[in-house]
């Protein structure tokens, strides 16, 4: 399944559009139905309204009725990993599973997992809001 999920994200790096940092992510989500969703950055000239491939991805799958993400791979570079932004790590904390799995990716081989704890320690979850 990993493996899968670094495919698919590899593949929509490919439809990435960043014609400004020329710095292309692709990310792919399973949503608790098992389905895969994937999502590529997409950049503006204003830049405020460049949205990352994680978010991309995880709306993807919210929007088409998901409501908790089991997983998540994402890559950009190959030279290097590439870790989910700040604003991602906050979006993946709203529809996490509590074994929520980041998995990292240079390549199909290479790769790293986390938990959203790892990346994203104390954070500010929808159980704190006490629901």
């Amino acid at each position: 399944m990993i493996k899968e999920l670094i495919n698919k994200a590899i593949q929509a790096r490919e439809k990435s559009y960043s014609p400004y940092s020329n710095f292309k992510v692709g990310a792919s989500v399973m949503g608790e139905s098992g389905k895969i969703y994937s999502g590529c950055n997409i950049e503006n000239a204003a830049y405020s309204p460049t949205i990352c491939a994680e978010r991309v991805a995880i709306f993807k799958a919210i929007s088409n009725g998901e409501r908790e993400i089991k997983k998540i791979a994402l890559i950009g570079s190959t030279d290097s990993f590439t870790y989910p932004c700040g604003v991602c790590r906050q979006v993946m904390t709203e529809f996490a599973s509590d074994d929520f799995e980041i998995i990292v990716a240079k390549n199909i081989e290479e790769y790293v997992s986390y938990s959203l704890d790892d990346l994203m320690p104390n954070s500010f979850r929808v159980r704190d809001m006490g629901r």
